[in-house]
């Protein structure tokens, strides 16, 4: 049995996330409608500089969860889970998930305060964006000592926004271990070329060491800690977006049926249509209260973030899936056509479904951390 080591207020929205929650909202219609999505998707960064700076600098999105010794607001990931919704709500292509989740996180969970007073103040303030190679996919990698200092060679594929991130934070085999190097990356030693995905609004590369110089970041022997925290971290943070597509997914159904009529009656008044929305609405409830406790714990760092990220990677994709599967099929013939809003929501479910392990990976894990089974478990494939 778990319970929240963490002050219950994180489960509730307080007035100061409501009012961001508006304040993005109001933004996030402006700049991400559908068609602006997709402009954006196409252009050579895959989203809107503008708009980047504009969360960053008008809203301080990118600093919420940073604490202010390193430039940021210093609130909790409770707050930076408001904001992932509202992104994941309107599918906005910019890299925070890459840049302020992971490699984020994978800074401060090194505990190399050196490193985050380098890097955190400029991702906080929108300028720099950063990821990490070989978490979320396993590379191959090695770290080897040269003239100057570290270097890198080898290969990481599938790296989040790997094409354009300015740091790399890469996970490699140096002689004493498996450590976390960061790389800024360069046309001589480093080769990155971007990836073709199911979902073009989550950009993907493969990236290769050409005896790129870096530096180690963190302590060696603590690198499988930081690896699981920044995995941990990512669901959690993928878990809020699929809330937020979730939601759009639901009010999207409803508005059409309501308005759509067959029969000389609007098709939402059918007993089977509204059956399916009445599941569709259980699912989504759900997928926000698993996301909800899931967010607290890892505002609060609770023993139990494990347990409840995997949860809510379970209970979020499930709901998105769903989510978006009626969101096609509920809008009748126009929903099966790619020009369709509904067909960017039902990519972006179906290739997140594997990016930090797949919903039969969790349900294995969690099996292993509630002693439900016999063997492992404990660890999850990053993707």
């Amino acid at each position: 049995m778990f319970r929240l080591d963490a002050d219950p207020a994180l489960l509730s929205e307080s007035d100061e996330r409501r009012q961001l929650r508006l304040i993005l909202r109001e933004l996030l219609a402006a700049t991400c409608r559908p068609e602006d999505v997709r402009t954006q998707q196409e252009s050579p960064r895959g989203h809107d500089r503008r708009l980047w700076e504009r969360l960053a600098g008008e809203i301080g999105v990118h600093g919420l969860a940073v604490p202010e010794e390193y430039g940021g607001a210093g609130y909790t990931f409770a707050e930076l889970a408001v904001a992932l919704e509202e992104t994941g709500r309107v599918l906005c292509p910019a890299p925070l998930l890459p840049t302020v989740v992971l490699a984020g996180h994978a800074l401060l969970d090194s505990g190399d305060r050196r490193a985050c007073a380098r890097w955190l103040p400029a991702i906080a303030a929108g300028a720099l964006t950063a990821t990490v190679a070989g978490v979320a996919h396993r590379a191959d990698v090695r770290a080897e000592h040269g003239p100057g200092g570290w270097v890198l060679r080898g290969e990481a594929d599938f790296v989040p926004d790997g094409e354009g991130a300015d740091l790399l934070l890469v996970l490699a085999r140096a002689p004493d271990g498996e450590r976390l190097f960061a790389c800024e990356p360069d046309g001589a030693t480093c080769d990155r070329t971007a990836r073709r995905v199911l979902d073009p609004t989550r950009r993907q590369a493969l990236v290769r060491f050409r005896g790129a110089p870096a530096e180690p970041v963190g302590e060696p022997g603590r690198t499988s800690g930081i690896v699981e925290a920044v995995l941990d971290a990512g669901r959690v943070a993928l878990a809020a977006e699929h809330v937020g597509g979730s939601a759009h997914a639901l009010d999207a159904v409803l508005a059409y049926v309501s308005q759509r009529t067959q029969f000389g009656r609007a098709i939402g008044s059918f007993q089977a249509v509204k059956h399916r929305l009445a599941d569709l609405l259980v699912e989504v409830e759900g997928a926000w209260s698993a996301s909800a406790y899931a967010s607290a714990c890892l505002a609060a760092r609770a023993a139990e973030l494990p347990v409840a990220a995997s949860a809510a990677a379970v209970a979020c994709a499930g709901a998105y899936r769903l989510a978006t599967t009626e969101y096609v099929q509920l809008h009748g013939g126009i929903g099966f056509t790619w020009e369709h809003p509904a067909h960017l929501y039902v990519r972006r479910a179906r290739a997140d479904e594997a990016l930090f392990g797949t919903a039969d990976d969790h349900r294995l894990r969690l099996a292993g951390l509630l002693g439900l089974a016999g063997r492992g478990g404990a660890s999850v494939p990053g993707g």
